[in-house]
């Protein structure tokens, strides 16, 4: 059984089992929505705290294609402290839809993913863009969503990122 719930702002959640879903228009176009969430650069602005801090690469290029990796520096008190993940993008259709799944790479040098994924879909709308933002944590084994406490935020966690992503595209 899933719920549906709608903000005063318009933003829906659907809790699923194993995944959010939330959505909300932004007054942007598709095409700036995508260009926003596909700079690496910028990675940070789509985040309400400052778990996500910025690009390991100096000056990273945009996400342009499946399997492309890019790596963020993040700081989370629980972990402890400062971390690196690289993202495999696994989705990517121009102005539509960006997706990567988190990970770490191993001794061996082989990226290690949790199973865990980001996905934006946009829309055009009538008022912008209908952006839909999934956090899906269906693909972790059991054992691990148990011992790691998954997910680590509630839904208006991602309310929130897609506020972020509202504000850093409104001002440029």
């Amino acid at each position: 059984m899933s719920t549906e719930s709608q903000g005063a702002d318009g933003a829906r959640t659907v809790p699923a089992e194993g995944r959010y879903v939330v959505s909300r228009t932004i007054p942007a176009t598709p095409q700036e929505v995508f260009a926003l969430l596909t700079d690496p650069a910028r990675h940070h602005d789509t985040e309400p705290t400052d778990w996500v801090r910025g690009s390991l690469e100096e000056d990273p290029e945009p996400l342009t294609e499946v399997g492309q990796v890019f790596g963020i520096e993040m700081f989370h008190v629980n972990v402890p402290g400062r971390y690196d993940m690289h993202n495999r993008v696994i989705a990517l259709e121009q102005d539509r839809t960006v997706a990567w799944e988190p990970g770490q790479y191993g001794p061996d040098g082989e990226l290690g993913t949790g199973g865990w994924t980001w996905r934006y879909d946009l829309a055009p709308d009538t008022d912008g863009t209908r952006v839909t933002l999934t956090y899906d944590w269906s693909a972790v084994p059991a054992a691990m969503v148990e011992s790691s406490g998954l997910p680590p935020f509630p839904p208006s966690f991602l309310e929130q990122s897609l506020e972020a992503v509202e504000r850093a595209v409104v001002a440029g």
